[in-house]
C-alpha cells in the first residue's frame, strides 16, 4: 500500500522546504519538492534606480549574496555598455569577494548542514581526551543542550569511533574558517554579508600591499584547511557510505553559466573566458555550448499565473497567484532546451572536465581513483558532496594567484553614465550553482528585472510538461527502510545543497494550515 511521507520543514538548508514522498513496498515512486515562501523580490525592484540592483538583490540571501552581487553588477554592465571596460583590478577583486564567498559557502554546507546526516556528533558525549573542540562539545552536550544536533532522523552512523570523533572536531574548527572567509570578503567588500565592494563598472576598494598581505594570510589558513581537513572528511565519508556513490543520480543533465572571469574585454558572457567553463554536459561526459536563449521558465505547478509560462526569463512575468489548484511550489521550474537541468558545483566540475580544463581533470581523476569511481559515479549524494570539496581547493588555488596579481595604485572602475533606455543580462554561477539577473531600463528606472536563481533549477517543481524537477528526479526510485524514518531522502536533498531564500524570491498566512510541522 502506498504511503505518503511529509517532511515539513527540511532543516539544516536556507529557506523553507516542504518534501512530499510516496513510498510503495520501500521505494519512493513519486516526490514533491516545494517551497513554501514568497517574496517578490522581482516586484520590489521596479521603478528603482538601476544602481540599487546589486545592493537589494544581496538581500535575497545572507549565505551567498556576492554571487548576486557580481551577476547585478554584470546585468549592470551589459545595460550600461561597460561590459568590455571593467578594469582588471576591478575584475580581479570581484573574484576575490565572490570566492571568499565560494569557500565559506561550502564549508558551511559540508559541516554545519549536511555532514551531520552521517556523522553523530551526540557520541561525543562520552569521549575522554584533550581536544578542545571535543571537550566544548562535551560540556555543550552534558548540559542537554542538544540542538541544532537533534531533532533529527537517525541514520545508520558507520563512521569509526576515531572518525566520528575527529569529524565531529572538525565541526567545530570550521566555525572558525568560516569567520576567516568572511573576513577576507570583509578586505575588498566592505562586510559581510552584503557586501558594498562591488558595483557597475568594477569595484569600489583600492587594493593595497596591506590588503593583498591581510587577505593571503587568511587564504593560506583556508587552503591548509581545505587540503588537510575537508577533502579528507570527503574520502572518510566515501570509504564508510560507498552504496552512496549509487544513490541520488538525478536528471542526468548539468549546466553550467561558468564564473569567475579571467578577462574582462569580451563583452559576451558565453563567450568570455572564464576559470570555470560555459556549457553543458550529460551523463555520457558530452560537452556542449551554452545558449541562454534555450533558457524558459514554467509555472503550471508554481503558484503563479500562467500567461507567460514557458518564456525566456527577459519575458516572463511574476504573477502570484495563490492557492492555484495545480501548483504546489513557490519556485517556479526553469528548462534548458526544454529539458530538466541539475546545476551546482557537479555541473561546474564536470563542464570543465568535459570540455579539458587539466586541473580539473587531474583532481577528479585523483579521487575517482582513490574511492575506485567512474566519472559517472560523480552522479549521486557522494558525488555532489566531492565535487564541492574539490570546487572550493580549485577556487581556494585561483584566488592566491588572483590575490598576488592585484596592481596598487591602478584603477578599480570604469566611468559610466546610466541609460535612459536599455536591457542586462548577467549570469554567473553562485556557490549552489547557476544564476541569472535579466533587466530593461526604461526612462532611466528599473522596468522589469528577473531572477533565476541556483535551487529554482534544483528544487523546481514539475514543469508544463509533467517533467519532475532535479531533486524530484534524484528521490523517485530511492530505496527507504523506515517510512517514519526516512533519512535516505534527506540526504539526497541536501546534497543538493538548497537555498530556498534564494528560490522562491511575506506569503500571507490566510488559508495556510499552522502546526503540521515533521523536523528532518
Amino acid at each position: 500500500m502506498p504511503i505518503r511521507v511529509s517532511i515539513d520543514p527540511l532543516t539544516r538548508i536556507e529557506g523553507h522546504l516542504k518534501i512530499e514522498a510516496v513510498v510503495e513496498n520501500g521505494e519512493v515512486k513519486e516526490a514533491h519538492s516545494s517551497g513554501t515562501l514568497f517574496r517578490g523580490f522581482e516586484i520590489i525592484l521596479q521603478g528603482r534606480d538601476p544602481r540599487d540592483a546589486q545592493r537589494i538583490t544581496q538581500r535575497v540571501c545572507g549565505v551567498c549574496p556576492a554571487a548576486h552581487a557580481t551577476a547585478a553588477a554584470l546585468n549592470l554592465d551589459s545595460a550600461f555598455g561597460i561590459a568590455d571596460r571593467v578594469p582588471d583590478n576591478g575584475r580581479l577583486i570581484r573574484n576575490l569577494i565572490l570566492g571568499s564567498n565560494y569557500l565559506q559557502s561550502h564549508i558551511l554546507h559540508f559541516y554545519h548542514l549536511a555532514a551531520l546526516d552521517f556523522v553523530d556528533v551526540t557520541a561525543v558525549a562520552d569521549y575522554e581526551g584533550d581536544d578542545p573542540n571535543l571537550n566544548s562539545l562535551k560540556r555543550f552536550l552534558a548540559r542537554g543542550e542538544l540542538g541544532p544536533f537533534v531533532p533529527r532522523y537517525e541514520g545508520d552512523y558507520r563512521l569509526s569511533p576515531k572518525a566520528n570523533r575527529e569529524a565531529v572536531a572538525h565541526y567545530v574548527q570550521a566555525l572558525e574558517m568560516r569567520r576567516k572567509a568572511h573576513e577576507m570578503l570583509a578586505i575588498f567588500g566592505g562586510k559581510m554579508p552584503h557586501n558594498m565592494g562591488i558595483m557597475p563598472g568594477g569595484v569600489t576598494e583600492n587594493p593595497t600591499v596591506d590588503k593583498i598581505t591581510a587577505f593571503l594570510w587568511r587564504l593560506n589558513e583556508l587552503h591548509t584547511f581545505i587540503d588537510q581537513v575537508y577533502i579528507p572528511d570527503i574520502l572518510a565519508l566515501a570509504q564508510a557510505y560507498p552504496d552512496y556513490w549509487e544513490i541520488g543520480a538525478g536528471c542526468g543533465n548539468l549546466l553550467s553559466y561558468g564564473v569567475f572571469d579571467l578577462e574582462g574585454k569580451e563583452p559576451d558572457l558565453t563567450k568570455r573566458q572564464r576559470f570555470y567553463q560555459q556549457g553543458t554536459v550529460s551523463r555520457h561526459l558530452q560537452p556542449g555550448d551554452l545558449v541562454p536563449d534555450q533558457i524558459t521558465e514554467y509555472v503550471r505547478h508554481s503558484w503563479f499565473s500562467e500567461e507567460t509560462s514557458g518564456q525566456h526569463p527577459s519575458q516572463s512575468e511574476t504573477l502570484p497567484r495563490p492557492g492555484k489548484p495545480e501548483g504546489y511550489s513557490w519556485i517556479k521550474a526553469p528548462r534548458y532546451n526544454g529539458q530538466v537541468y541539475e546545476v551546482g558545483p557537479l555541473a561546474r566540475i564536470l563542464v570543465s572536465y568535459a570540455k579539458g580544463n587539466e586541473r580539473v581533470k587531474e583532481l577528479v581523476d585523483g579521487v575517482l581513483s582513490a574511492v575506485g569511481a567512474t566519472p559517472q559515479a560523480l552522479f549521486s549524494v557522494l558525488g555532489r558532496h566531492a565535487a564541492r570539496a574539490l570546487d572550493c581547493k580549485l577556487v581556494a588555488e585561483a584566488m592566491a594567484e588572483w590575490v598576488l596579481a592585484l596592481k596598487p595604485g591602478e584603477p578599480v572602475c570604469a566611468d559610466y553614465e546610466v541609460p535612459e533606455e536599455a536591457q542586462g543580462m548577467g549570469l554567473v554561477e553562485a556557490p549552489r550553482g547557476a544564476l541569472g539577473h535579466w533587466m530593461e531600463i526604461r526612462e532611466g528606472k528599473i522596468a522589469y528585472y528577473q531572477l533565476v536563481v541556483s535551487t529554482s533549477w534544483n528544487a523546481s517543481p514539475q514543469d508544463d510538461q509533467g517533467q519532475p524537477g532535479p531533486i524530484e528526479q534524484a528521490i523517485i526510485g530511492t530505496k527507504v527502510r523506515d517510512e517514519a524514518n526516512p533519512f535516505e531522502i534527506v540526504r539526497i536533498v541536501r546534497s543538493f545543497d538548497p537555498c530556498l531564500a534564494c528560490a522562491v524570491h511575506v506569503m500571507t498566512p490566510q488559508g495556510n494550515t499552522l502546526g503540521k510541522y515533521r523536523v528532518a
